[in-house]
C-alpha cells in the first residue's frame, strides 16, 4: 500500500526507529519537479500537500480546487517518470481556518465541503485542524472540548466521502491537532518559542477519543497516525529558532505513552541545520513539514542567473534583458497582500526584506503572468552552456560540479540542483535516501 510508510511510522518509533518521513507542502512546478527526481533517485514514496489557503472550493491562492490540485500533482509525477504508486497527496490545515472571520455555522459548513471535496479527490493523508476561533466565538481561544467536537464533525464528513477504493485500502489517515507555528514563519524572538507541554497533549488526546468514539468514528480513530506539537522551532524574516532537544526532552518523553501506533508531526521546519533535523527524527518527531526553504532555493537560483544575465549579455547588441528582479519588486509594490502584513520598516528596509527575507513572500508572485514571462526570458537568455567563472562568482557551491562535467551549466539544472540541495536533508534525516 501507498502509504505504509505513514502507517509505521508510529510503531516504528515506539520501537526505537529513528525514521521519517517529509512532506513538501508547496505548488511549485519546480520544486514539486525537483522532489520527484529526489524520490526517484532515493526509490522512496513522496508526500505532496496544500493548505487550506493554497487549495481549497474556491481555488485559494493556487487557483486549483482539491481535484485540480491532484491532478495537477499527477500530471507533474507522470512527466518526471515517478511512479503513481509510490505518491501520496495529502491536505493540511483542514478546516475553517479559511473562513474563520465568519461564524461557526457557515464557517464550519464550508469546511466540511472542503474536507469532503479532498477526500473525494483522492487525498490519502488529512490534518484536521479545528483550532481557531471563528467569528462569533468569545474570546481569542476556544476550549479543548470545542475543538474537539469540531474535528470529530470534520472526521466524520471525511469518513462519508470515501470512496470504494479508499474504503478497501483503509485510507485516508489522520493528523489532529494545532499545535503549530503560524503557516510561512512568525518568529519574533528566538528565545520564547513555546514547546507543547505533555500535559496538553494528553488531555487533548483523551477529549478527542471521547467525542470520536460517541460520534461512532472508532475505526477512523484507529487511523489517527500523529497529532501536531510544537517542539520549539520557527523561522522569521531574518533567523530561524533552531531545535534544542534539552527543552523538548519532557515532549519527546511522552511519545513513549501515545496511543499505539500515533506519533508526532510538527511544522516550521525550514531552515533547521540538518543535524537539528536528524535529531527531531531521533527524538520522535518524524513527520517534518517543508515548502518555504524549498521556493526560497528556488529564488535564490533565480537572483543568481539574473545577476550572470546582466553581467554576461548586458551590453550585447540585439539581447533584451528579463529584468526580472525589477518586474517582481513592481509586482509586489503593486500588489501588496502577501506580504504588507510580514515586512515592516522605511522604504529600503522593507525593498531588502521582500525580496532576500526567509519567509518568502516572493512565492506567491511567480505565478503571475509578467513573472512568468520575465522567468522565461531569463532561461531563454541563458539557454546555453555558462561561462565557468560566472558559475564560480554566482554558484560556488555548484563549481565542483560543473567543473568536473558531472553538472550541466545550464540553468534548469542549476535551479533544480539548488533546490535539491534544500530537500536532501530531509531524505537523509527521514533514512529515506539511498
Amino acid at each position: 500500500m501507498t502509504d505504509d510508510r505513514l502507517r509505521q511510522l508510529g510503531p516504528r518509533q515506539q520501537k526505537g526507529e529513528p525514521v521519517g518521513m517529509y512532506s513538501v507542502c508547496s505548488s511549485h512546478p519546480a520544486v514539486l519537479e525537483t522532489a520527484f527526481q529526489q524520490a526517484n533517485a532515493d526509490g522512496s514514496e513522496l508526500l505532496i500537500e496544500a493548505t487550506c489557503n493554497q487549495v481549497n472550493q474556491g481555488g485559494g491562492y493556487a487557483g486549483m480546487t482539491p481535484a485540480g490540485f491532484v491532478r495537477y500533482v499527477r500530471d507533474l509525477a507522470g512527466g518526471t517518470g515517478f511512479p503513481h504508486e509510490r505518491l501520496l497527496i495529502g491536505g493540511d490545515h483542514l478546516g475553517p481556518h479559511v473562513w474563520r472571520k465568519e461564524p461557526a455555522e457557515s464557517a464550519m459548513a464550508k469546511a466540511i465541503t472542503l474536507v469532503a471535496d479532498c477526500v473525494a479527490a483522492g487525498y490519502a493523508k488529512i490534518h484536521l485542524d479545528a483550532g481557531m476561533p471563528l467569528g462569533d466565538d468569545p474570546g481569542d481561544r476556544i476550549s479543548m472540548a470545542v475543538s474537539a467536537r469540531r474535528t470529530a464533525t470534520l472526521c466524520r464528513t471525511a469518513e462519508a466521502a470515501r470512496t470504494r477504493q479508499q474504503r478497501d485500502t483503509g485510507w485516508p489517515v489522520y493528523v489532529i491537532g494545532a499545535e503549530a507555528p503560524v503557516p510561512g514563519g512568525s518568529l519574533v524572538d528566538a528565545d520564547r518559542v513555546p514547546v507543547t507541554r505533555p500535559e496538553e497533549i494528553r488531555d487533548f488526546l483523551e477529549v478527542c477519543r471521547r467525542h470520536f468514539i460517541d460520534a461512532g468514528l472508532d475505526d477512523a480513530w484507529e487511523r489517527i497516525i500523529a497529532v501536531v506539537v510544537q517542539p520549539g522551532i520557527d523561522f522569521g524574516e531574518t533567523g530561524f529558532a533552531p531545535y534544542d532537544r534539552e527543552k523538548a526532552r519532557p515532549l519527546s518523553r511522552f511519545h513513549d505513552v501515545l496511543p499505539p501506533g500515533m506519533t508526532y508531526e510538527i511544522h516550521g521546519t525550514d531552515f533547521q541545520p540538518p543535524d537539528s533535523l536528524s535529531r527531531l527524527v531521533e527524538d520522535h518527531f518524524p513527520l517534518l513539514k517543508t515548502g518555504p526553504v524549498l521556493t526560497f532555493a528556488f529564488r535564490e537560483a533565480v537572483f543568481a542567473l539574473s545577476q550572470i544575465e546582466t553581467e554576461w549579455l548586458g551590453g550585447k547588441k540585439g539581447v533584451r534583458l528579463s529584468e526580472i528582479r525589477t518586474i517582481i519588486d513592481n509586482e509586489m509594490h503593486q500588489f501588496p497582500d502577501f506580504w504588507a502584513s510580514h515586512h515592516a520598516g522605511d522604504a529600503e528596509e522593507v525593498r531588502w526584506r521582500r525580496a532576500f527575507s526567509f519567509l518568502d513572500r516572493i512565492r506567491y508572485y511567480w505565478p503571475r503572468p509578467g513573472v512568468e514571462a520575465a522567468l522565461s526570458r531569463l532561461l531563454a537568455n541563458l539557454n546555453r552552456p555558462i561561462p565557468l567563472p560566472l558559475i564560480s562568482q554566482y554558484f560556488p557551491d555548484l563549481f565542483p560540479a560543473v567543473a568536473a562535467g558531472e553538472l550541466p551549466a545550464e540553468p534548469q539544472f542549476l535551479i533544480r540542483h539548488r533546490i535539491r540541495a534544500a530537500l536532501l536533508p530531509y531524505a537523509r534525516a527521514c533514512m529515506m535516501a539511498t
